[in-house]
């Protein structure tokens, strides 16, 4: 099967109201060509999962200050200034999920857990509106599952059955994202035979990935 697929084509399969995953840290990793077209293609009213909100001008913080998010789940928003000004003005609806919380609740929805039990966000408002389980005397706050409709990941090298290497730190959600949806999408910096990637350096497996885009 030929994954590979062109820019244009990978931006039609986002449809207006659907749930996205987007990797990255700040931008670091990310498909920053993908978000740059999909910034362009006027789909809108989205929910966005990722770490951050990137930034104004860059990335998948294009999609935020381009108002074509409904709904934004992540853990920082303080490096795009248009997030922070469209969550004040209940333009954009937030989710704070500590990071750690988050990436747990990806990786639950991947491996088909009900949820996470955690302390964090105990006593603040994270808890609001979940469900308190305790064990041994000890409180936990029950998180569920996310999961999307497309993720769009980055990578370092691919092969062409889609097997990917995340060079350093480009690798933190990127792995996780790629098993928590429907369909994933990975951009990838380079493209090599399949066999070239050593297998113990396959950080995520060709049979999770749908579509590949080369730069």
């Amino acid at each position: 099967m030929n994954k590979q697929i062109t820019l244009n084509d990978a931006v039609a399969k986002v449809k207006n109201g659907m749930t996205i995953m987007v990797g990255g840290f700040l931008t670091s990793g990310g498909p920053n060509t993908i978000m740059d077209s999909l910034a362009e293609s006027g789909v809108n009213n989205l929910t966005l999962i990722c770490n951050d909100a990137a930034f104004q001008d860059k990335g998948l913080g294009k999609l935020i200050a381009n108002r074509q998010v409904k709904k934004l789940i992540t853990s920082y928003i303080g490096s795009n200034p248009a997030a922070i000004d469209f969550m004040n003005s209940s333009e954009l609806e937030v989710e704070f999920s500590p990071q750690g919380t988050l990436a747990e609740r990806i990786r639950a929805a991947g491996a088909g857990l009900g949820g996470v039990l955690t302390p964090t966000g105990l006593g603040t408002s994270v808890e609001n509106g979940k469900e308190i389980i305790k064990i041994d005397g000890k409180s936990f706050i029950l998180e569920r599952p996310l999961k999307a409709d497309i993720s769009f990941i980055g990578a370092s090298i691919s092969d062409e059955l889609g097997n990917l290497y995340y060079k350093g730190t480009t690798k933190n959600f990127n792995p996780l994202m790629a098993m928590a949806a429907e369909i994933v999408i990975v951009e990838a910096e380079e493209m090599v035979k399949t066999g070239a990637i050593a297998p113990e350096n396959v950080h995520t497996p060709a049979i999770l990935v749908d579509f590949i885009l080369t730069k």
